[in-house]
């Protein structure tokens, strides 16, 4: 039935000859044991192929991937992946084992080594945000020979510290702004979440204090009630200590404004990271969310600065 299911969900103008013409395939493609939908977009199929990886978990970014990568399609074979239980994927089939990181993981590397035999590159460009910046941490970790390069953008690096440290910070910017209520909102979180409450408190304040929207409570406990295990799980990890070296190159995205997965813990990991190659890039005046914010930037740094330098 999964298999029915599949055809019926594919959209797939392939264009494989001559190699310059535009590539737009969205399709459902075997991964762990289910079918996980992709898109790829390019111009011409022998460019490098980048795989970026969504946040959440389970926060599919198909709908507006074209505004930040819409130029790098000139340039890469992008591909776009709905993880098991997010987007498209979770329409066509539900997960058959446990959502846990080390599921999530072997997922991204099988989806990397499918690209790989698919267009017949030796390694690929990987880029993830937040939750997907911890998951592509993992494989560069673990799996460097995969790799050109990555691109962490916004990651969790020890998410339940940057917890720790923002609420500090939103405590203390709670006192200076004469809010009680909120303080004794943000002192009553447990961290790690043991709830969808104690997320919600933590991201509401966190978003109101920075000036931007958040989801209602009701969305956040829904998300919090299939995802908390396994951001929990993930919260736990440690780059400091599981990954103190990198063997691949690896570029860093970081916006100035970011408390949800903190900043400056990103930036003390990466100076004390040992990697082949490293290089930061601050986002002014933008918080955790840069490829929505940002797209522009993220574009040309990875245009103008990234494939230069992975040629060197």
């Amino acid at each position: 039935m999964a298999f029915i299911i599949s055809l019926l969900f594919c959209i797939a103008p392939v264009v494989t000859s001559p190699n310059t013409a535009d590539i737009n395939i969205s399709e459902a493609v075997p991964i762990g044991g289910i079918n996980q939908w992709i898109s790829i977009k390019g111009t011409n199929r022998d460019n490098p192929v980048v795989l970026f990886l969504h946040g959440g978990p389970g926060n599919s970014v198909m709908g507006y991937a074209e505004k930040f990568t819409g130029e790098l399609q000139q340039h890469f074979v992008v591909v776009q992946w709905d993880q098991r239980e997010s987007g498209t994927t979770k329409k066509l089939n539900r997960s058959e084992t446990p959502l846990t990181v080390t599921q999530m993981e072997n997922d991204a590397v099988e989806m990397i080594n499918y690209l790989r035999n698919r267009f017949s590159k030796e390694k690929v460009l990987l880029m993830g945000h937040s939750w997907g910046g911890f998951l592509g941490l993992l494989v560069a970790a673990e799996h460097p020979e995969l790799l050109s390069g990555y691109v962490a953008i916004s990651p969790m690096v020890y998410q339940v510290e940057s917890e720790r440290l923002s609420r500090e910070w939103m405590i203390e910017k709670a006192i200076t702004d004469g809010r009680p209520k909120t303080v004794e909102e943000l002192n009553s979180i447990s961290i790690p979440f043991a709830s969808g409450r104690d997320l919600y408190y933590h991201r509401s304040w966190l978003a109101e204090l920075s000036g931007q929207k958040f989801p209602s409570r009701r969305f956040v406990e829904a998300w919090a009630e299939k995802w908390l295990p396994l951001f929990n799980e993930a919260s736990l990890v440690n780059f400091f200590e599981v990954a103190p070296t990198i063997k691949c190159p690896i570029y860093f995205f970081a916006g100035k404004l970011d408390f949800q997965t903190h900043a400056q813990l990103t930036w003390k990991y990466y100076n004390e990271l040992v990697s082949t190659r490293k290089k930061w890039y601050w986002f002014e005046d933008t918080g955790h969310s840069i490829p929505s914010q940002s797209p522009q930037r993220l574009q040309d740094i990875v245009i103008n600065e990234i494939i230069p330098d992975l040629k060197n």
